[in-house]
């Protein structure tokens, strides 16, 4: 099994060979790619150094997955190439997402859709994977008419860059910034850049993406993204409003039995999701299970997931597992 991970260097790539490793993910041969500036540089990969090549060299290469990490101009510019060699290209930028002829894939929930067909998988957005892991299973239960969804999304999401920032402005150290204001001891209500509906681009694929992956165009969802001050784990304030009554207590054992989600939903003992306790998991976090008594059949409950694993590397590298084991 030949390998290419293109963005290797970046903060999702890291994550992405980190969790090969981890996984025992079938490795033969890696080819580590990314930009000209950073070609020649070596990583480490279960103890052997690796040297980054261009990303020509990897489609020259013809590996038979190339798990893409470098932001959606590059995925634009080379999946087709890869494609085109025969390799099935799995992309975590927002470039395939919403095209018609590309499959929009978290594995739990809509990893039977994919074909040998499908030589470039779309790898949803990292607050849209842990929203619809939550969803999926009720919505198929209880039919989903409204999502009303806040998002409380940490710095990594943003890149090194955001990172840096926060650590610098913790330490009254003057650095690069990579937000429009200060975000240590704030919150930015202002992920990704701003639409002229006045939403976020980061708002607006949690509405579309939802849809496409639940394949349910009746399913209305309303976002508000916000940045915060934590390092890592994305959370999530989730209300659902539901066609069909529901039991409290049925709910929670179908969540619970669900592949994927961790119930975590005992506020009398103070146990509910954090994004503490949440790193370096693959599974989504669920708690604050409770009836909304303003409306009938609605529903609130709390979202917690790594973003940096489920919400990108992880559940690439899930589909990755399932082309290998369904359709290489």
């Amino acid at each position: 099994m030949k390998i290419a991970v293109v963005g290797a260097t970046g903060l999702v790539g890291r994550k992405i060979l980190e969790i090969l490793e981890e996984r025992s993910f079938p490795v033969d041969e890696l080819i580590l790619a990314a930009s000209e500036r950073s070609i020649g540089k070596k990583i480490d990969f279960k103890g052997k150094a690796h040297s980054v090549v261009s990303i020509a060299d990897a489609v020259s290469a013809k590996p038979d997955i190339a798990l893409f990490s470098a932001g959606g101009t590059t995925s634009l510019s080379w999946a087709e190439k890869f494609a085109v060699n025969g390799t099935y290209v799995v992309d975590n930028s927002s470039a395939w997402r919403m095209d018609e002829t590309k499959k929009l894939i978290v594995p739990e929930v809509n990893g039977h859709e994919l074909t040998k067909e499908d030589f470039i998988i779309a790898n949803p957005n990292c607050s849209t994977i842990q929203l619809v892991m939550a969803l999926a299973p009720l919505h198929k239960a209880y039919k989903i008419k409204r999502v009303v969804v806040s998002t409380y999304q940490s710095v990594s999401g943003s890149g090194q860059a955001a990172l840096t920032q926060l650590e610098n402005e913790s330490k009254e150290i003057e650095g690069d910034k990579k937000y429009a204001h200060q975000i240590y001891m704030n919150c930015l209500p202002h992920c990704d850049d701003f639409n002229v509906n006045g939403y976020t681009k980061e708002e607006l694929k949690l509405t579309n993406e939802t849809k496409k992956i639940l394949s349910d165009n009746t399913v209305h969802v309303t976002a508000t993204a916000v940045r915060v001050p934590v390092t890592g784990g994305h959370s999530e304030s989730v209300n659902i409003e539901f066609e069909k009554e529901y039991v409290l207590t049925n709910v929670k054992k179908l969540l619970q039995g669900t592949e994927g989600i961790v119930l975590q939903d005992n506020p009398e003992e103070n146990t509910y999701p954090m994004p503490l306790y949440v790193f370096g998991r693959d599974e989504v976090f669920i708690g604050r299970i409770r009836r909304d008594y303003s409306i009938p059949n609605a529903l609130n409950m709390w979202v917690v997931a790594d973003n940096l694993r489920k919400g990108a590397a992880t559940n690439a590298i899930q589909i990755a597992e399932y082309l290998v084991k369904n359709i290489l």
